[in-house]
């Protein structure tokens, strides 16, 4: 049981106490250094009484029904239904958040739903979804709320899935994700001028997260891309992208490249052309990602899923329905009974595109 101080607010781990009297936050490599009272970026990580706490335990900014599909996650259980939420704040500044009313809400009180570990999974049961997802902003700066979902999720025989952009330390992450079951990562570019100057964080922190997940971890790992134009999309940075992926992470490991669109701060920046997504996506393929998708984006072609080995159409999409089914019980080709990867059931479920509001 958490140490709960007041009404959701519950003591963490993960801080120490600085020479001149401020507490370090040690749960992400801010490090966000604090006095009484005051919070760090995220938010709803505090300085309280000389030691952090996570002011939003057992709040939320809603709950909802998704396909799958739309973390994006396309080798996890394809059809199935996410039971998503997520608090407010966020540990990264992206110019071009397209979450920014709940990653950079200060409105706590007002906004937040109220809903305990076992009031989700309990939830998520009922509603007959496969898993549950910490999604919307990201999950790390939750990361207590978050693992208590997931192991309430997991004594119910729910899945767990983070969308997250990986910064997190070391400690911490390890704690994380013994707790999931999937992720979705967002490789957000692969500079460093991007991270420092757009989202006031580093690359190499997201590159150790991915290595260990991939390396250290059994939690099903795909990768995101938000392509922006003038900003991450030029050929050398994507070619850069996804031959890193290959040569450390595998072919096996899924992208997905999404159209931008004008908000928060970068609302000069044009949304993304499809045919930017398509030259990300080729560009891929080229160097040997075996799944490489488009998303934002309607083409049913750069959406669906194929055999890496034969080319076959494993798995059609539409944008979130599924249409045609080609694998087997085990999860491989019906035409060369080469293994897709990921995590299948004997047959595709049938959520299909609803979103559907959830009341906890």
């Amino acid at each position: 049981m958490r140490n709960l101080i007041s009404q959701n607010t519950v003591q963490t781990d993960y801080w120490h106490i600085l020479e001149d009297g401020r507490v370090q936050c040690d749960l992400c490599p801010r490090f966000c250094k604090l006095h009484d009272k005051q919070r760090g970026l995220c938010f709803i990580r505090q300085n309280l009484n000389q030691q952090i706490v996570l002011t939003s335990y057992g709040r939320s900014s809603g709950f909802c029904i998704d396909p799958i599909e739309k973390k994006p996650l396309n080798h996890f259980y394809p059809g199935s239904a996410v039971l998503s939420f997520g608090t407010a704040g966020c540990n990264l500044a992206c110019k071009f958040c397209q979450n920014w009313d709940i990653s950079k809400s200060r409105e706590m009180d007002s906004l937040m739903s109220q809903a305990n570990p076992e009031a989700i999974a309990t939830a998520a049961l009922k509603a007959k979804c496969k898993s549950v997802a910490y999604t919307y902003n990201d999950p790390v700066i939750f990361h207590e709320y978050a693992i208590d979902t997931a192991q309430a999720c997991k004594a119910l025989g729910i899945k767990s899935v983070a969308v997250s952009a990986g910064y997190v330390c070391d400690q911490p992450r390890a704690e994380f994700y013994q707790s999931m079951d999937a992720v979705n990562i967002d490789l957000k570019a692969f500079s460093e001028r991007f991270y420092h100057q757009i989202t006031g964080s580093h690359l190499q922190a997201i590159l150790e997260t991915l290595l260990y997940i991939k390396h250290e971890t059994d939690v099903w790992l795909e990768l995101t891309t938000l392509i922006i134009p003038g900003e991450n999309d030029s050929e050398k940075e994507l070619q850069e992208m996804t031959q890193w992926v290959v040569e450390n992470l595998g072919p096996d490991v899924p992208m997905h490249f999404s159209a931008f669109h004008p908000d928060w701060k970068m609302r000069d920046i044009p949304r993304t052309p499809t045919a930017s997504l398509l030259k990300a996506r080729s560009i891929a393929l080229a160097n040997g990602v075996q799944y490489a998708y488009i998303g934002n984006a309607h083409d049913k072609a750069a959406d669906s899923t194929y055999c890496h080995h034969c080319g076959e159409l494993l798995i059609g999409r539409d944008w979130y329905q599924l249409s045609e089914w080609n694998l087997d019980s085990s999860g491989a080709c019906l035409a060369c009974f080469t293994k897709c990867a990921g995590l299948f059931d004997k047959e595709p479920a049938k959520w299909g595109a609803k979103r559907q509001i959830v009341k906890i």
